[in-house]
This record gives C-alpha cells, structure tokens and sequence, in this order.
C-alpha cells in the first residue's frame, strides 16, 4: 500500500491501526448513507470513496506501554480517534501482538460509555460468533501475522462527531534465549499520527546487567529519540517522534517508522542462585546460574534428503549444518544420518568432534543430494541405535547428553508411515535416555506430529520458515541447544510451605536460558522457606541449597505507582495455563480430559484468552437495531500453519507459498511488481518493433540470464495500433553450463553438449542434476535451478485462425531472494525492493483511472491508477491486479532507457 492519502489510508502506528471499513481490506468501501460493506473491482472507485472518507478520521493520540516486572510483560495499547465526518462510519483497529502472549483485556470507550470484553468457553463464545456472522456482521478475528506474531483486528461504528478509545491488555513471561529477553512491539504506522509513543519500564530486582533498544527503521536522525534512563534495578525506555519527524520527507504522507521495534535486556547473574520473588502469598523462582563448565554432547544428525527436499531446502540444510558443524566443541561426538526411503549412515557410529573428523564430516554433507520418499521412522531408530551401542561400548564420555536433531520438511510416506506407531516406536526406543529435537521445515510438515514426538522424549519442536533466511533459523535453534549445562535438573521446595507448583523437574538446563518455576505458598512463614536444586553437571552432581527472602518492594521501589501487584499470581497462571496445555498433548485421554479443564478454569479465572477461551465484547447497537460480537482467539501452532496451508491452496502449487513481491511481464507486454508488504502494485508497458529482444534478468554472480523477443499481430488491426508479445525467452546458468530456449512451439535445453526438445502437448516431469523442469500440458513450464531460482513460463493458445493475434508467452520470476544483490535487467532491478510514495490523487483521462504524482528515485512522476492482468490462477481470463501505471515505457521507474535493455541475441548479454 503506498502513502497515498486516499490509497493508503489504514492509519497504523506502534503495532496498532485505525481506519476505515475498506481501508484494511482494500477492496471494500464503506458509503456514507450506511450501506452494507460493498466489494468493487474498479479501482478507482474504491480509491475514490477511501479518498473522500479518509479525512474525516483524525488519530489523535496512540500510546503502548509496557511495564516488565520480573520477565512478567504487561502491555497496554490505547489509540484515540474521532470521526469528523457528518455521518456515522466504521473504524477498524488493528493490533499485532506476539503469539507468546495472552489477552487480558479490550475495553472501548465511546462517547463516554464503556464496553469492555468477557472471557468466555470457546465453544460458548464461537455459537455468538457464528450467529454474528450469519446475519452479515463484522466479527472481529485474530489471524497469525508472520513468525512471531498474532493481528487482533475489530471494527467499531461511530456516530458522526463522536470519538472512540481502543484498549488492549496482553501479557507474557518472557522466555531468556541466547543470553537475553526480547521485548518486541511491531510498528507499522503507514503515515504519521499526531501523538505517538512507546514507553517501557523493566524492573528487576536482582539488578540489570545491560539494555538495548533498536529498530529496523531507525536512522541517525532518529536514533536520538530513543531514550533510555537505567538505574541498577529499573530501566525506562521511550521513543516518541512527533508527526515531521516521522515523515519520510517534508511533503510526504508517508512515514520512515515501518517494522519492528526491539527491546533486549538481561539481569546480573549473581552467584546466589537464590533471583526468588514473593508477592501476595505466590512465588517465581528464576534459576540460570552463572559460570557453569557445559556439559559435553554425543547428537546424530537426522537430516531428510526426499525429494520434497529439493532445490533450496536442500541447499540451505547443507548451509547451515555445515556452519553447525564448525561449532562443535572437541570433546563433542556427532554422526551424520541421511534419509528418503533409504537409510544411510556416515559412519557406523558417532565420531569425536576433532578438526579433522569435523572436517570430513563436512565434506560429507556437501555430497548430500534429495531423491526418493519420507522414511522418518527407521531413520530415527537407526539414530538411537547408534547412540545405545554406543553407550554399550562405553565409546561416549560417561557425563554428557545424548540427543538427536532431526530435520524433515515432509509426512512420513515410507516404511512405518502411521504417526502414532512411529511415535510409539521412537519412544520405546530411547526409553527416557536421550533427547530428540525436531525441526519442521516448510509448511507441509506435520508439526503436530514432530511436536508431540519431541515432548514424548525430553525435546523440543521447532518451526523452520521457508526463506531466505533459512539457514539462520536452523543455526539459531542450534545455538540454543549447543551448549547443555546441567542434566535432570530438580527443584524443591518445602512440601508444607507451597502447593500448585509448575513443573519444577528438567531435563537439561542450556546455556543462555533460564528455568522458571512458580507456586503459591501455603505458609507465610519464611524462616522456613529452604530451596534445593540437585542436577547432574559436567564432572559431579550439582547440588545447592539456600534460604529464600522476600523482596520489599516499595522499599526497593519507592515513589513507583506499580502496575500490577499480584503480577507473581499472574505469572504462576500464565505458566501453569502454558504447561497444562503442553501436557495435555502427551497424556493419557483420562489425563488430557483434566488437564484441559483445569487450563480452562484458570483462563476463565484470570481472564486470558488462551486457545481455550475467547474475549467477547459487544458493540453498540447499530441504526437497524442489532449489535455484534468482537471475538478474539487464542492460536495453537497448529491452527497457525493449517491458516498458512488453507491461504496457500488458493494459489497454483508451483508458487511460493511465503507473502514475497511476484515480478512477471505478460500480456502486450505488461510488466507488474506486485508488492504484498504494501498491498499494491507498479505496473508500465514497453512497446518496441517485432524482433526486439529485452534482458529481463541478469546475476552476474550467479551467471544467471534471461533474454525475451517479442513478436507482433499478423497484420494491422482496424484500429491501426499493432500489438507485441513476447513468444521466446532465452535462459542461460552460466556455471551449470545450462541453456534453455523456450517458444510458443517448444522447449529445448542444452548442457554437456547434448539437446532434450519438448512439446507445449506433453505433460512431462524432467528431473535433472541441476535443474527441474515441470511441463503442464499447454499450459506452463515450471523452471527450477538447482540452489537458485524459479521461473514459470506460462502459454496462452490463440485461436489459430484469429486474424490479427499469435500465441504468446508470460513470464513470473519465483524465489528471487535467492538471487544476488548484483542482479539487473527490467524485471530483476525490482527483486530487492523499490522505495516509493504515492499523493495527489486527481481526476484522469478515464472515469475509471485516477491520476496521481509518485515520487520515485528522486523523480516526480504523473502515474495512473489501473489494472493489468494476472494469469497464474487462470490462464484464460487471468485476474485482475490494480497498479500505478507508469508511462512512456516506464520511464523514471526503470533504471536508464528502455533501449539500454536490448540484446543482440537471445543469449547475449550485449
């Protein structure tokens, strides 16, 4: 969406939004006789109504405030807003909030009267919902907004001159990772508001050992604005820019503050071990010492190699275990397992992490290529076998952990292919005597599977994000686990003082975390309260004891208007609500059935909004007399990826399942960058004689080229205005020595010499050592090279006795983030982002085609409001996309001249 006003027009700021109806959604408007939310495919009509509307919401005052206490985050967001309009409309808010955190609280406040949400049973709050829906009203949702947050949207309508207040609560434990507590507010305000701020106060009476704060949008000039006041146990951070210091440029309507705001901090690790906090009759015990020598590790490697693995899964797990391998200690032992329908073993057994082990090891992996289907279950019996023999032989150090790591992007189709028998076999297997961590990489693999699996045996599951960024999320979760300190780690505390303990037994505590257990004390007597901590550690047993005290906070904190005093009881919910859930997943029907309940009972004590409760509040009446309900839900995991799958299947299978730009020249020949982050597109044309041919990609890092010709109509048509296509494209990869030439009559690739033609009437699958190529009878050819990119050229069949108009080619560029910086040509410039601001929207030539000024590389451009077609759903009709046409060959936009982009050859690079 560009910063247009009256384009767009969602009003976000810190991780919040106001606007109106069709604002957030982009195509619907709202009319102001109260008309029923209406979905138009001219764009210039719904950019016509969003303009004359946009004016009339004034954002006046946006605020979050977060107050940490003890890891125990409770943030609140308040926006102000007022419609000025002379009639009633609809305003939306919109909130990302992490999907760690709990609902808490949504009140509204309108014209001086409050609605304020209810905690309901699920099952309760879904038959209002489901009513709500059936009679045409707004509900409000909660959607999975990337990794690690959640968007709770609802919309409110408002009487004209009357203004509304949003309020938000959410609350989490933040969990320590790498050494640090993150605290993470995305911001997103598409233009400035009037009063914006984000205030965060972390107190922590063991003291702070450092804190930082950054943003992905922060420049030099606003780096100045993030404040920061630390004392040895509180720390204040605000940031809050006024509306031109928020503004990209003086007479732009767009802002520079676009991502996310980030907040890192850890607390001294005194060598007490004692960081216990008592506050109203509850306890949290933190437990993380410091110093503590780590524990040597024996892991087996589970890497899948099937062929759902190719092309850039596969090079990114050879990437990152090849990093992965570099930071194994010496006293480590490791072993390698490759898998598809076959099983195969680096070595017989694990191997001492020397240079030179390590250094074969490598060499190894680099060999790893996918084939074949899914045998998940005999690869991991092959693992634990190998670790048990291992530990017969006594080859391993006796004190030190034995795990395994799998990673599978896929179902278990070979072999023993029931889940719950290979989890049933698995943990007969390792028997309680190892741990097994899975990562699930890609969408289509079952999480609940690898989840449960994971918790069955004293491990964890992990989500891998298809990306370009990848290989970081791998070595990210390594680093987590890389590193094990103490082993059955057991905390007690005296049985007649506490009762309602969380989970107080581990099974391994890693460098960089923390162990968090709470409880509620049943004897006010602290004289009494002895801690015990007993753990296996790296050459004797660990074990500690020591009196726990009380911390007097208005002592501590004097002069503090503390938010919340019962946060140790909120916490020990929290935690207990997490763990329940958690524990559910592995136990018997009898206990999940109690498990279950008691979680539900606790949600609706403590009003959080977990995945067994949803918040309910109910809007003002409207004119026709009905109200609806606003819900907000709790996501699993699992209902986060079938959201993702359920969003993908809309799309052609051969697509890119993440919300990255699409790049494609079809029609005569229309260009369009589609940009998902912004909810718009650029699209321009470029007409040139028959024969042309234009470099549409070259990366000369990876010594990637493709070349286009175009063709023209057979003959002039009446109206004197001959079309052109392009019918031909050339692909070169230089260093695969690979070269395609595809036309509207067939496909020829050539390497090492030899020549394989196919017809646009086969349906073929051609599966090569460096690339894939999929042809879909008559219809497209997918082009995958190996570790790289993805092209899809699309056929469009004319009638072979049309009088004017030939067959004609589209071409759509996927996973371009594999490509390097250095990439060019018309479509490949676009591949790395293009910055741009949208403003005077005016009347056009046509009706239906609104004029506007963009700002564009430093160029002031007169663009126009359209449509170009979109065929990879339907390559008959295609979709229509709306755009800013760029005239005259998309000159200002495109870097030089059209002609600086003809080649003498459809292999040329001159």
């Amino acid at each position: 969406m560009s910063g247009l006003k009256g384009v767009g027009l969602l009003l976000l700021w810190g991780s919040a939004c106001l606007g109106l109806p069709g604002l957030a959604r982009g195509a619907l408007v709202i009319s102001g006789d109260h008309e029923a939310l209406q979905e138009t495919r001219g764009a210039a009509k719904s950019l016509q109504k969003r303009s004359t509307n946009e004016a009339m919401v004034e954002v006046f005052s946006v605020r979050v405030d977060c107050t940490v206490t003890s890891r125990f985050a409770h943030t609140v967001m308040t926006s102000k807003a007022l419609n000025k309009a002379n009639a009633s409309q609809e305003i939306f808010f919109e909130v990302d909030l992490p999907k760690t955190a709990f609902i808490a609280n949504f009140t509204m406040e309108i014209d001086g009267q409050t609605y304020v949400g209810a905690v309901k049973e699920k099952e309760k709050a879904k038959k209002q919902y489901e009513k709500a829906v059936s009679s045409g009203q707004t509900a409000g949702l909660v959607k999975a907004s990337g990794r690690k947050m959640e968007k709770f949207s609802v919309s409110v309508n408002i009487a004209a001159k009357s203004n509304v207040t949003f309020i938000l609560t959410y609350e989490e434990l933040l969990q320590r990772k790498k050494g640090q507590y993150e605290i993470l507010t995305r911001i997103k305000p598409k233009q400035p508001v009037q009063e914006f701020q984000i205030v965060t106060n972390i107190y922590e009476p063991k003291g702070i050992s450092y804190v930082d704060a950054h943003a992905t949008f922060l420049s030099n000039e606003l780096l100045p604005l993030v404040v920061k006041t630390i004392t040895d146990n509180k720390a204040h951070i605000s940031f809050s820019p006024t509306m031109e210091e928020q503004r990209k440029c003086s007479d732009c309507d767009g802002t520079i503050i676009d991502g996310d705001f980030v907040i890192t901090y850890d607390v001294n690790r005194a060598k007490s071990l004692w960081d216990i906090q008592i506050v109203n009759g509850y306890f949290v015990h933190f437990f993380a010492p410091p110093d503590l020598p780590r524990v040597p590790k024996n892991v087996v490697f589970v890497i899948d190699r099937s062929g759902s693995m190719s092309g850039g899964k596969m090079a990114q797990t050879r990437e990152a275990m090849l990093a992965i391998l570099k930071d194994l200690h010496e006293e480590d032992h490791f072993a390698l397992i490759q898998f598809d329908n076959r099983i195969e073993s680096w070595r017989n057994s694990l191997t001492k992490a020397t240079k030179e082990n390590v250094s074969e090891g490598m060499a190894y992996v680099k060999k790893i290529r996918d084939n074949g289907s899914t045998n998940i279950n005999d690869a991991l019996l092959r693992a634990v076998n190998m670790l048990l023999e291992d530990r017969k032989e006594k080859k391993l150090p006796e004190r030190s952990i034995d795990m395994i790591i799998l990673l599978t992007d896929g179902m278990p189709n070979d072999g023993e292919s029931r889940i719950p028998n290979i989890q049933a076999n698995v943990r007969s297997a390792i028997g309680g005597n190892m741990s097994l961590f899975c990562l699930g990489f890609g969408n289509d693999v079952d999480y609940s599977f690898l989840d449960v699996m994971s918790r069955q045996n004293k491990g964890v599951a992990r989500r891998i994000f298809e990306g370009s960024d990848a290989v970081i999320q791998l070595q990210g979760f390594y680093e987590e686990v890389s590193s094990p300190l103490l082993l059955e780690v057991d905390l007690r505390y005296p049985e007649n003082a506490v009762d309602s303990l969380t989970t107080n037994h581990f099974s391994q505590l890693f460098n960089g975390s923390e162990i968090v257990v709470a409880g509620r004390l049943t004897d006010n007597d602290m004289d009494n309260f002895m801690v015990e901590v007993f753990a296996q550690g790296y050459e004797e047993d660990f074990k500690v004891q020591g009196q726990a005290s009380a911390v007097d906070w208005d002592v501590m904190y004097p002069n503090e208007e503390y938010i919340f005093g019962d946060f140790t009881e909120r916490l020990w919910a929290y935690l207990t609500i997490q763990q329940l859930l958690q524990n559910s997943k592995t136990a018997s029907p009898q206990e999940n059935s109690n498990a279950t309940a008691k979680a539900l009972d606790m949600s609706l004590r403590y009003s959080f909004v977990t995945p067994l409760t949803s918040m309910v509040v109910t809007k003002p009446e409207t004119e026709d007399g009905t109200d609806s309900p606003l819900i907000a839900d709790k996501l699993t995991e699992e209902q986060r990826q079938q959201a993702e799958r359920v969003s993908y299947r809309h799309s052609p299978v051969q697509y890119s399942r993440a919300p990255t730009p699409t790049y494609f020249v079809d029609g005569d020949p229309h260009f369009l960058i589609e940009l998902p982050d912004r909810n718009d597109a650029l699209c321009f044309n470029i007409n040139d004689k028959p024969g042309t041919i234009f470099n549409l990609v070259r990366d000369p890092k990876q010594g990637i080229l493709v070349n286009g010709q175009i063709i023209g109509d057979k003959k002039i048509p009446p109206d004197g205005k001959i079309k052109t296509y392009f019918w031909r494209f050339g692909i070169v990869h230089q260093s695969l020595g690979l070269k395609l030439e595809v036309s509207t009559q067939d496909i020829l690739v050539l390497q090492d010499g030899k020549q394989v033609k196919l017809l646009w009437s086969d349906t073929a699958s051609v599966k090569g050592p460096n690339v894939d190529l999929l042809l879909t009878k008559d219809r497209s050819l997918t082009v995958t090279l190996k570790d790289s990119v993805k092209f899809v050229v699309l056929l469009h069949k004319v009638w072979a006795k049309h009088p004017y108009h030939r067959d004609y080619l589209g071409f759509y560029t996927l996973d371009t983030h594999l490509l390097s910086p250095f990439v060019h040509g018309l479509l490949g410039q676009f591949y790395h982002g293009i910055d741009y601001e949208v403003s005077d929207l005016r009347p056009g030539e046509v009706p239906e085609k609104p004029d506007a000024t963009m700002f564009v590389k430093g160029q002031e451009l007169n663009v126009t409001r359209g449509w170009q077609r979109d065929f990879r759903r339907d390559v008959k009709n295609g979709e229509n996309i709306s755009c800013w046409f760029v005239h005259s060959n998309g000159t200002g936009l495109i870097d030089g001249a059209a002609t600086d982009y003809v080649m003498s050859g459809l292999f040329k690079t001159v």
